[in-house]
C-alpha cells in the first residue's frame, strides 16, 4: 500500500471485529514498504490497540511481514490477543472511536488540524471523525458540544 497516493482505511473499518485492525495493517505495511509518507506506525491509536490486545508493536509488525493477506493478519491477530469477550472488544471498540483530546496541548493540535481541513466543521470532537475529514471521507454533522 502506498500511503503517498492513496488513505489508509478508516479506523471505523472493522477487522475481527476491531475497529482500527484495517488502518493499522495499512499503516503497517506502507511502513514496510517505504511508503507510508506523512503517516507514523506505531501511532498512539495503534499503540491503544495493541495494548489492549496484548501485543507489540514487533510482534505486529513479524506478522504483517510474514502474511500476504489481511484474513491471515485478522487470524493471527485473534490467536495472539488477549481474550476478550465480544461486548468487551465493542464497548474498547467504542471508547476509540469517540476518543477526543486529552489535553489543552492536544486539543490546540487537534483544532489546528482540524481549522487547516475545514474550519466550519465545529462539530468535529473525535480523533476518528478528524481523520476521516481529513481522507475526505463524508463525516455526517452533529450539534457542537462546545
Amino acid at each position: 500500500m502506498d500511503l503517498r497516493k492513496e488513505f489508509p482505511r478508516s479506523m471505523r473499518f472493522k477487522l475481527a471485529g476491531y475497529v482500527h485492525l484495517a488502518r493499522m495493517i495499512d499503516k503497517c505495511r506502507a511502513v514496510l514498504a517505504g511508503t507510508e509518507g506523512e503517516y507514523i506506525y506505531p501511532c498512539p491509536m495503534d499503540e491503544r490497540l495493541m495494548e489492549f490486545a496484548g501485543i507489540t508493536s514487533e510482534q505486529f509488525t513479524a506478522a504483517v511481514n510474514a502474511t500476504r493477506t489481511d484474513e491471515a493478519v485478522a487470524d493471527w491477530f485473534q490467536q495472539h490477543a488477549r481474550p476478550h469477550r465480544p461486548e468487551e472488544i465493542e464497548d474498547w471498540n467504542q471508547k476509540l472511536l469517540l476518543r477526543g483530546p486529552s489535553s489543552p496541548e492536544s486539543l490546540k493540535r487537534f483544532k489546528k488540524y482540524r481549522d487547516a481541513v475545514d474550519p466550519s466543521r465545529t462539530d468535529i470532537t473525535t480523533w476518528s471523525d478528524l481523520q476521516d475529514l481529513e481522507e475526505g471521507r463524508i463525516v455526517p454533522g452533529q450539534e457542537p458540544t462546545s
